[in-house]
């Protein structure tokens, strides 16, 4: 790996190509240690879905869980442990393409599109409007590979319902969704994915570099773990309060049972999916699966940066990582 040149302020500036492969390595990791998080939100936010019911497709199943714990506990017991991490491979897909892609996005809007002020600050609009950028365009390209975890993560609850398997792996959701599709279908849900994504950068990326210059420039908190976990904290509650509604909407539009030319049978469009959800459960209904979201989201903001700080500065010598 190519040793990273330095700017005018000292800090280090890896090639375009290492920062994508360290990103999306670091998504990558946080994504495995979080992922039973990301399908108990999941399952929480099918359970009790209104158009369902008055479907009659498994809306009123037994074994209704309540709760993060509870619904964890549940899959892993009338499942077993290592459906905890069903889906994993097509979340791994999308990380290489989302995270590694967004951050270097991101980056490069920073440093190089618009620029710093004189004084090297970053202002928050110009943040804003590269998280909410970069964001989107992640998003839209790895579409797909989240209409495959979404429909994997729900297999399991599929096989307790007396359901036929819909997949049988991430190869074959590809391949079924696209012969039945075409590559249309493969974007199936990408609207409320993309603007989903974009709140989410929108409040991650943001209100985590601004808690942290807050913290640096105001109290005497170090540069190090502790500060990076305050402002993984602060970026999770924004990301996932602006995140969560787009989020059920497209889990559910994703999940959806579709015809032999795959054309969802439950919603039209993303907003027809809104307006039943609230209709049928009510507006709280749009925050389904809050609590997972908020603690994986702050989980795996503290280890992804945490992760691409150590790679980053790992070259410096006498370099700690905590």
């Amino acid at each position: 790996m190519r040793e990273p040149r330095e700017d005018k302020t000292g800090v280090p500036q890896w090639p375009r190509v290492t920062k994508f492969i360290l990103s999306a390595c670091a998504a990558t990791v946080a994504e495995l240690v979080t992922f039973p998080l990301d399908l108990t939100k999941t399952r929480l936010q099918i359970q009790g879905e209104a158009a369902a019911r008055q479907r009659g497709s498994g809306g009123a199943a037994p074994g209704a869980y309540r709760g993060m714990i509870r619904t964890a506990w549940g899959i892993a017991r009338e499942e077993g442990p290592r459906k905890l991490w069903q889906g994993a491979t097509p979340a791994i897909y999308r990380h290489i393409v989302y995270s590694g892609g967004r951050m270097l996005a991101y980056e490069q809007f920073r440093e190089s599109r618009v620029g710093r002020n004189e004084d090297g600050s970053f202002p928050l609009w110009k943040a804003v409007f590269g998280a909410v950028l970069s964001g989107a365009l992640g998003q839209f390209l790895a579409s797909p590979t989240d209409l495959v975890k979404v429909q994997m993560q729900m297999e399991g609850r599929r096989r307790l319902e007396g359901k036929p398997p819909r997949v049988r792996g991430a190869y074959h959701a590809f391949v079924k969704i696209l012969s039945e599709g075409g590559i249309r279908g493969l974007w199936a849900g990408w609207v409320p994915n993309v603007q989903r994504a974009a709140l989410v950068n929108l409040g991650d990326l943001t209100t985590y570099d601004t808690v942290k210059h807050f913290l640096l420039r105001n109290t005497s908190v170090p540069d190090n773990s502790a500060c990076h976990a305050v402002a993984s904290t602060c970026s999770g509650l924004v990301a996932a309060a602006m995140g969560t509604p787009a989020d059920v909407v497209k889990t559910r539009i994703m999940n959806q049972p579709r015809d032999l030319h795959g054309r969802g049978l439950l919603y039209k469009s993303s907003v027809d999916c809104l307006l039943q959800s609230v209709r049928g459960e009510g507006l709280l209904s749009l925050y389904k699966g809050f609590i997972p979201t908020w603690t994986r989201m702050v989980s795996s903001v503290h280890h992804l940066k945490l992760l691409c700080r150590l790679c980053t500065n790992m070259h410096r010598p006498g370099f700690l990582p905590f």
